[in-house]
């Protein structure tokens, strides 16, 4: 056994209740504050806030022609990884060009379906 002896002390704190999800963790923390955003959409969704163009990226390579938006997700790995500001903005301009043509592909795709499939059977009503 040993001769120290042991001390208990009791800190009373008082915490003050945090009403924003997620702020518990950095109390009094003036960067932590949210910004009053106005109704509609959020900030975080926001395209606008993506300075590499990622998400545009990764929508155009889901939602758009698959091929064309790998080109543009992998345009804007290398602006992210580029220190050359130079080339990372032609990087920027690739990754946001090949996007916008993956989406447009993709919708114009989609539009040309009906417009054929209605030629065909106008084709085949004549044939016969």
């Amino acid at each position: 056994m040993s001769d120290s002896s042991q001390t208990c002390v009791k800190v009373e704190e008082e915490l003050p209740l945090n009403v924003v999800a997620g702020s518990g963790d950095a109390l009094n923390d003036d960067s932590n504050r949210q910004k009053p955003s106005s109704p509609g959409w959020s900030k975080a969704f926001s395209c606008c806030e993506d300075k590499h163009h990622r998400k545009l990226a990764i929508c155009s390579t889901v939602c758009g022609c698959c091929c064309i938006g790998c080109v543009a997700l992998i345009n804007s790995a290398k602006a992210e990884e580029t220190e050359n500001p130079v080339k990372a903005e032609k990087y920027l301009r690739k990754a946001k060009k090949f996007g916008i043509i993956s989406v447009v592909t993709f919708i114009s795709i989609l539009a040309a379906i009906p417009a054929l499939l209605g030629l065909i059977s106008y084709l085949l009503t004549l044939y016969d």
